[in-house]
Order: C-alpha cells, then structure tokens, then sequence
C-alpha cells in the first residue's frame, strides 16, 4: 500500500488533516523522545545534570534546525517537481541530496567535537553542570551524521506526500530512546552522557529503517543509484531554497541560546528551570508544528501545479485549525503549568521557575499558531528568503533586545523574560501580512497590464 498523497486535487481541509495527523503525531513522538531524556535525567540523577542537558540539548536543537532547514529545500524542490510531473529531475533532487548531506553531517560532527569545550563555555554553563554539558555536547555531535540523514529522509517522505512511514520510524526510535534513557541514565548513572547516548542510539536505528523502507517503497518517481552524486544544478536549486531557511534557523537558535546564556548567568536552578520549560515548550507548539510542515508539502505541489488558491485554502484552514487547538493547550499551560513542568523535574524550585517561563510561551502558543502557518505557506511558495528574513529580524529586533532589557531589570522573573518571544512572534506576523498584501497587490498590477496589453 503507498502512502504518497497527491494534494492538487480533492478536498483541501481533508487532504491537509490527514496529512497534517500523522505529522502532528510524529512531531509529538519526536519531541517525546528528546523529552524523555530530560524527565529520566530529571527523575534518576542530579539538577546538575538536569542544567547540563537542558543546555546541551538546546544547542543541538538548533544543529537540528539548521539541518531541518537544509531538508526542507529538498522537500519544496521534490513537491513542485512532482506537482509539474517532472519524475526523473525528483529522482535526481534525492540522489543530489543524499550526497549534500553526507557532507554536512560530516563538516557538522567534526566541528561540535572539537568545539565541545568551547561551545560550553559561550553558552555560560554553570560551573555545576559545565562537565555535564561537555559530555552531552560531545556525544550528540558525534552522532550529527545520524541527524543530518534522519531528516533528509523525512524531507524525502514529505515531499513525495507521505506523513506515515516518518511515524512509523520515529515511533521506532522513541521507544529505543527511552530503553536507553532506563539503560544508561536510571541503571547505569550515566547522567547526561547516558541521555546523550540513548538519543544518538535511538536516531541510528530510526535511519537505517528509513532507508531500508524507502529502498522497498514504490516511489511516484523514477530513482537510480546513478543519481546518487553531484549534481550542481540540482544542488544548488535545493541549498537555494533550503540555505535560507537553515540561516533563518539558525540565527533563531541562536537567540534562544543568548536566553540560555542570560538564564545560565542567574543560577543553576534557573538554568534547569528554563531548560525544563523548553521540553514543554517542544509539545504545546506541536499543533502549529505540524500544520507549518504539512501546509510547505501541500503549498509546494500545488504551486507546482500552478494551484494557488489551493495553496490560500489550505493555509487559512491551518491557521483555524491551529488557533482552535492554542485555546486549550495555551489556556492550560498559563494557569497549570506547573503539571506540564513537574512532569520533568522532581526540585520544586525548578519546577516553580519553569511554569515562571511558560507562562510567556502560553501566551505565545495563539501566535504561532498563525506565525507557523504563514512560515510553512511561504516555504511551500518557494519565499525562503523572505521567511528566512523575517526570522532573523524578530529574532534579532525584537527578542534579544527584549531578553537582554527584561534581564537587567530590578527584580526580574522569569516570566519577564519570557515574554521576548511572543513580542517577537506578533512584529513577525505583522511582517507575514504585509509581505502577503505586497503579493496580492503585485499580482493585480500584473493582471491589469495584461489585460491593457
């Protein structure tokens, strides 16, 4: 049975949903999977290790964001190549790509391990945990090859239209991650080094069954062994489109690791505080997560299609569908976050200061609900300079001025600083409609000339 989904005909809101479940729940199994480190840390070793891993592994969520962003070039590049019909240059986009990130991975694993020390202390890790980020820091990026080729595969798998193999595989690799976690955490008192271990072990296994399963699929498009090499047109098509994404990524990481670095400089409780409430952070964003992704996938092959006002329909039902879901998600996460909070930590302290920080991120689960949907429209258009833009400039505007004001204030909380992410998330929407009202002004002039002509 094939799984591939050809979105430029049927109903859009049923096409982008059933997309759209399978996504949500593989986002949901992924985050639990890096979750999961930090609830078995937080339960079986040491605030110590708590900080170390919070610091640690948002460092490696922006390496992974950075990668995120290069395979999403490849999954815009495939969709519209499928939407024109175009099978053999889709064929050649996977083979081009496989060879890409060979290299990323390999550049991305020698730099994180040389750089281990170096990156912890840029970060301020607390003298407490600075061994701890160390050893999780040096583990994870001798495991970045694994990273790099788990999201060339999803990106191969969305493009094509299917959302389910990448469930099946990440539900594989949670369930090894969290025997791992039990393995090398609770039964060996590895501390961060074992959560370090058990991620890496759990992100192998995920893609050597992705691969065996794509190596069996029957792909929409033709695919040989010869178009594994280096196609510099293709490649250059695909880092194109991806390049600014990952920069946009990645300078967005960076903001959240400059929130780190000033949280890290208060004390170690509030470092595991912050590093707690990001890991909550991880699944009450998952909603807009998944329509951000799923909405790029549909956008891209129907604008290859020429389909546009599909491609509007299937971005306002994600935005509905989104803020439906933010209205009791964030709703809760304001009021009882402490719950969502305690499930990572055990230190009352640390769980007082992390529902201190989501409350902010509560308030930001509405906007993202529109913020992420805009994202994953214009990735979907091809627009990644733009997204990439308006990334950088809410990050780097809005949320670090934000964090580095709220910081030096007199008595400030956690909360306070917080709130620098959705004052930069509502001056991006801003910058999403008016880029939108740019467009549809754009595209009436060309249809008035043409009509003079």
């Amino acid at each position: 049975m094939n799984n591939e989904k050809n979105f430029t005909s049927g109903g859009v809101l049923k096409s982008l949903i059933q997309f759209a479940i399978p996504v949500l729940a593989a986002l949901f199994l992924q985050s639990l999977y890096g979750g999961v480190d930090l609830l078995i840390v937080g339960q079986f070793a040491e605030t110590a290790d708590v900080s170390g891993v919070a610091t640690g592994s948002l460092l490696m969520q922006t390496v992974t964001m950075v990668i995120t962003g290069l395979s999403m070039g490849i999954t815009i590049y495939v969709g519209q190549k499928i939407g024109e019909k175009n099978d053999e240059e889709a064929g050649k986009a996977i083979g081009s790509g496989i060879v890409l990130f060979i290299l990323i991975g390999g550049i991305l694993s020698v730099l994180l391990v040389v750089l281990t020390k170096d990156l912890a202390n840029l970060l301020h890790a607390p003298k407490e945990a600075y061994t701890q980020t160390c050893e999780y820091i040096m583990v994870c990026g001798l495991g970045t090859i694994f990273i790099g080729f788990y999201n060339l595969l999803g990106a191969i798998f969305r493009g094509i239209g299917d959302s389910k193999t990448p469930l099946f595989t990440v539900l594989v690799a949670c369930i090894f991650n969290i025997f791992g976690d039990l393995l090398f955490v609770a039964v060996c008192g590895l501390g961060a080094m074992g959560a370090a271990l058990a991620t890496i072990m759990a992100q192998a296994v995920s893609v050597v069954i992705s691969a065996l399963v794509i190596m069996k699929k029957k792909l929409p498009f033709t695919f040989k062994k010869a178009y594994i090499c280096f196609h510099k047109r293709i490649i250059v098509q695909e880092l194109k489109l991806g390049t600014p994404i990952a920069l946009q990524e990645f300078l967005v990481g960076i903001s959240f690791l400059v929130i780190q670095t000033v949280v890290n400089s208060i004390d170690v409780i509030a470092s595991a505080g912050v590093g707690v409430a990001e890991k909550v952070c991880a699944f009450i964003m998952l909603v807009p997560s998944a329509f951000s992704q799923a909405i790029s996938a549909f956008v891209a092959q129907n604008i290859g299609a020429g389909l546009k006002e599909r491609a509007v329909k299937a971005l306002k039902y994600g935005i509905m569908i989104s803020l439906c879901a933010a209205a009791v998600i964030g709703s809760f996460t304001f009021f009882k976050g402490n719950i969502l909070a305690n499930v990572f930590a055990k230190d009352t302290e640390v769980i007082i200061q992390a529902h201190e920080y989501l409350k902010a991120y509560a308030i930001d689960t509405f906007l993202t609900s529109v913020l992420f949907c805009f994202i994953g429209y214009y990735n979907g258009c091809g627009n990644t300079f733009f997204v990439m833009l308006q990334g950088i400039i809410g990050a780097f505007c809005v949320r670090v001025p934000v964090v580095i004001f709220m910081s030096n204030l007199p008595d400030t909380t956690l909360f306070y600083i917080g709130l620098a992410t959705p004052m930069s998330s509502v001056f991006q929407i801003l910058l999403c409609v008016l880029f939108m009202t740019y467009n549809k002004h754009k595209t009436a002039k060309r249809s008035m000339k043409g009509c003079s002509n």
